[in-house]
């Protein structure tokens, strides 16, 4: 299956491994559903019919096709959010979904129509398969914008494009010592919004940011505060220097003079559980802990780029096993959204994985203030489990223990 990925073009690597797994296995159709990214829909791409065709909202770029499949609390939806292979009978034969998922990162799902109801044996091939084209997806993304396509459902602004490039390549991640799960939430005028986590040896960053205003001028804005962060992080500067360099090269960049970037960045130790974060005119992030939601005190310190000499500090948590760290931005507190309990919610979707949470906390912003947000919504979680040293306990790319319940 490799060599058929390797050895076909990018764009039709998809293609080629689920020709061989479908050929193997007598398959009446094979298909590939990549997640949208509204979060809330599949898309069947690649088909490889063997007999017949799929159904559903089709989209057309020249030969290209892109069949929408809204999610419906049914076993679509169900076998991505639990993380199972799940088989159905149907009139045209046994119906296979298996998740297409790399560390809790839930690129989307096989779908086979078999003849016969498949044994173990058969099942478990067909896991492995799902697994292996998760890399073959990750491998070939970065020569075509074919998958790109037929994730977008909404057409993309100039700003929301370069939105987009500021977000890291992987929404989710699992670890032994954690999970985490990022989410935007677009509006109609994109208000600079980003989050961004990267995983060193024994310590994890993120960071969440607002970029002051909207369109293009708030996405460059943007670019330069993360680009900055990025360049500090990776020069292995502690989170007191990357905000001083963020906020003066920001302060000397900006395409438009007065514009501020806020954030939150963080820094965990993996070994200790000690968290330390610096808030620069963030919303304060907050602890879930033991069924009840506190906001974290920490110290104060300008957004970055308002004023070029200002000096920052940060504070620290240690984090216990089970603990969650929730950071947002404003849109999530603005207008309508404002009337959210955002406590009782958090407490409401604890059970939930990182990657189901953030797109909950998501839905209940839209509402209670959409269907178009008035500003960005930007949602982070990450989840501390503890146990650095300990291996992964994984089933084809996630953690069964740690996956959403399918109800």
């Amino acid at each position: 299956m490799l060599d058929a990925a390797e050895n076909a073009s990018p764009v039709e690597a998809v293609e080629a491994v689920t020709r061989e797994l479908g050929a193997a296995l007598g398959a009446r159709s094979v298909a590939f559903l990549i997640a949208d990214l509204s979060g809330r829909a599949l898309v069947r791409l690649a088909h490889v019919p063997f007999a017949g065709t799929g159904a559903g909202a089709v989209r057309r770029d020249g030969a290209e096709l892109a069949t929408v499949l809204p999610f419906d609390s049914g076993p679509v939806e169900q076998a991505l959010r639990s993380q199972k292979v799940r088989v159905f009978e149907q009139p045209d034969g046994w119906t296979v979904l298996a998740p297409v998922t790399d560390r809790g990162e839930a690129i989307g799902l096989l779908e086979m129509v078999l003849p016969n109801e498949p044994d173990p044996r058969e099942l478990e091939e067909i896991g492995r398969t799902a697994h292996v084209l998760a890399f073959v997806v990750i491998a070939n993304r970065r020569h075509t914008d074919l998958f790109e396509w037929g994730q977008r459902t909404t057409p993309f602004t100039l700003s929301g494009e370069i939105q987009r490039r500021l977000l890291p390549g992987s929404f989710t991640c699992e670890a032994s010592a954690f999970t985490l799960s990022g989410w935007l939430e677009p509006a109609a005028s994109v208000g600079g919004d980003t989050f961004d986590y990267s995983l060193a040896r024994d310590v994890l960053h993120f960071s969440v940011t607002d970029a002051m205003g909207h369109g293009v001028a708030s996405a460059l804005t943007a670019t330069l505060g993360v680009g900055s962060l990025r360049n500090g992080r990776r020069r292995g500067v502690g989170l007191v220097e990357q905000a001083e360099a963020a906020n003066a090269e920001v302060a000397e960049h900006t395409a438009v003079p007065g514009s501020f970037v806020t954030a939150l960045l963080g820094r965990l130790d993996l070994r200790t559980g000690v968290c330390a974060l610096l808030n620069a005119g963030h919303i304060p992030p907050m602890l879930v802990r033991d069924g009840e939601t506190r906001v974290l005190s920490l110290p104060g310190n300008f957004p970055l780029g308002m004023f070029a000499e200002a000096t920052y500090c940060a504070g620290e948590v240690t984090l216990r096993p089970g603990d969650r760290v929730v950071v947002v931005t404003d849109g999530v507190r603005e207008r309508n959204a404002a009337s959210l309990d955002l406590p009782a919610m958090l407490r409401s979707i604890a059970g939930l994985h990182p990657r189901e949470a953030v797109r909950a906390l998501a839905d209940a912003v839209l509402e209670v203030s959409g269907p178009t947000l008035a500003d960005d919504a930007t949602l982070f979680v990450v989840d501390w489990h503890g146990g650095h040293s300990e291996a992964r306990r994984t089933s084809a790319g996630a953690d069964q223990e740690r996956a959403s319940a399918a109800g």
